[in-house]
């Protein structure tokens, strides 16, 4: 048993902090569970945020896991599932509350995306892309998402 005692600001801070779990048959993999939680994240109460909110910064903290994997040559984009959309080079993303979530980017042939999607049917497949040829560094969206979760 832990005997801790912990004061109602740090009880209230745990209770708005994701809680994830992961397994891999690498035993050296990193889990975004594992990783910090940006401060923007447990800033504001989960009673307070939407949906749509949960979604992206979770999401947020896969992505920047997911390019800390990658190498220079290679991007973060998504996959879709049925259909022949293809795959979006994740550029952007955003929510509007209290239930969508949008992802801006481009498809392999350069071709300007966007994806729309609600909550309720969100599910993200994260691959890696070659890095566009003409760009010296490769992209790094997720670490821009969770920057911008540090400063809010």
């Amino acid at each position: 048993m832990n005997d801790e005692i912990k004061t109602a600001a740090e009880a209230v801070e745990a209770d708005a902090l994701p809680r994830a779990y992961e397994v891999h048959c690498d035993p050296d993999a990193r889990n975004a569970a594992d990783q910090p939680v940006p401060k923007g994240v447990s800033k504001t109460p989960t009673e307070n945020k939407s949906p749509a909110q949960w979604a992206y910064e979770r999401i947020i903290m896969y992505l920047k896991n997911f390019e800390e994997n990658l190498d220079n040559e290679h991007e973060v984009a998504m996959g879709f599932t049925g259909g022949d959309a293809g795959v979006l080079r994740i550029e952007g993303m955003g929510y509007f509350p209290p239930d969508v979530v949008t992802f801006y980017g481009s498809d392999p042939t350069g071709s300007k995306t966007q994806l729309i999607q609600h909550v309720s049917q969100l599910n993200v497949m994260l691959r890696a892309l070659p890095k566009a040829v003409e760009q010296a560094e490769p992209n790094r969206i997720g670490f821009r998402l969770a920057q911008d979760l540090e400063e809010e």
